[in-house]
């Protein structure tokens, strides 16, 4: 029986792992879950897989989570560090499945058991990529990718020489304005940018499609996970979301990983792996699709993927400002603070305001310096909101 943990059980991902324990009960002991704010679907998740404890990441909210769960027999607690104490008791497989740098901690704390790490968290990456892949060799654990495209690439790579590789092609449906205008997106509403043509996700990642901002974090992390170089990654708009990948080797090869949008898919690979098991996902019938496109994305319409590159050539501690810029800039968006198009600008602004920072393209020390500058973008980030929102 395996000893598994989720971190954001109540999120898009979270749900979804939850999902593929419950079909298979008797192979799995759930030492741990935690979630946000809804605790009402924590505490149904953690008794209907007998979990041992369940966290709440917000203190306010524990007394509901505890009455939830009262004679139950199972163990409650909140805040940052119960999240990391949950991260503390051994387990052979954890979902990292918190969105943000929220993630980063309780992720490198499980890390230092030697667990297997499904990691769903982009930001654990994309802010301190070196560190973390540091931190599982030290501790002989193994990262998985739980994101489709790189879950996608990892699977294209078995049994492959990654010095083979000439490049790798992330897609990307393009999200919600794909085929919209360019001359509209400024006005593009939250409710709108709040909804994806394919996928069933969470708001923030929902809209981070639609800005092309999770492909540029994609971006990042394929160069922090699989180690090729930046000039070697690629991403096309593809709409049907049914090619998740593609490696391209030296031979010119192109090896594709197709599936349904379904995270299921990703989550189940990890879960199982180095075996296949059988997934309660959709058979793609080829003949009845027909057909599959794919175009290179406009530049205009999707800014977010410049900087992603602006990025990776810095490296350092970029990816960290990057990251909280993005978040900043989103919060402002879904606080009607600044419009959709906005978004991009603000983290263009914080970027060059800290071009002149002589840290930034330093690598992290440790996740200190990284939280040190997640905080320096944020504030920066916030001033470029505060000029935005001055001038209209």
């Amino acid at each position: 029986m395996r000893r598994v943990t989720i971190f954001g059980a109540t999120g898009s991902i979270g749900e979804n792992t939850v999902d593929l324990i419950a079909r298979r009960p008797e192979a799995y002991e759930v030492v741990a879950l935690t979630g946000g704010r809804n605790v009402a679907r924590l505490a149904r998740q953690a008794m209907a897989l007998r979990a041992r404890l369940a966290v709440t990441c917000h203190p306010e909210c524990h007394a509901d989570l505890r009455e939830a769960l009262a004679g139950t027999g199972i163990e409650t607690a909140a805040g940052p560090d119960a999240l990391i104490e949950a991260a503390d008791r051994p387990a052979d497989w954890v979902m990292s499945g918190i969105v943000g740098a929220a993630g980063l901690a309780p992720g490198f704390r499980a890390l230092r058991h030697g667990s297997t790490l499904a990691l769903a968290n982009k930001e654990s990456l994309v802010t301190a990529g070196p560190l973390l892949m540091a931190e599982a060799r030290a501790h002989g654990a193994t990262i998985l990718p739980v994101d489709s495209e790189h879950s996608a690439v990892f699977q294209g790579l078995v049994g492959e020489d990654i010095a083979a590789v000439e490049r790798i092609v992330i897609t990307a449906s393009g999200g919600a304005f794909r085929d919209w205008p360019l001359e509209r997106l400024a006005d593009a509403t939250l409710a709108e940018a709040s909804t994806h043509p394919n996928w069933a996700m969470g708001q923030r990642i929902t809209i981070d499609s639609a800005s092309m901002f999770n492909k540029s974090l994609e971006l990042i992390e394929t160069r922090e996970f699989f180690g090729v170089e930046p000039s070697r990654i690629e991403v096309v708009i593809h709409p049907e979301s049914l090619v998740h990948a593609l490696v391209g080797f030296r031979d010119g090869a192109l090896m594709a990983h197709l599936g349904p949008p379904d995270m299921r898919h990703a989550i189940g690979y990890a879960l199982n792996w180095p075996e296949r098991a059988d997934l309660p996902v959709a058979r793609l019938d080829l003949a009845a699709i027909g057909q599959l496109n794919f175009h290179a994305p406009d530049p205009r319409r999707y800014p977010a993927l410049a900087l992603a590159r602006q990025v990776m050539e810095t490296r350092g501690l970029a990816g960290a400002a990057f990251n909280a810029a993005k978040e900043c800039a989103l919060d402002a968006f879904i606080a009607g603070r600044i419009g959709f198009t906005d978004m991009a600008r603000v983290v263009e602004a914080a970027l060059d305001s800290l071009a002149g920072d002589p840290g930034l393209g330093i690598p992290a020390e440790n996740l200190d310096t990284v939280f040190a500058m997640d905080h320096l973008a944020r504030v920066r980030a916030g001033e470029a909101v505060r000029a935005l929102t001055a001038r209209t």
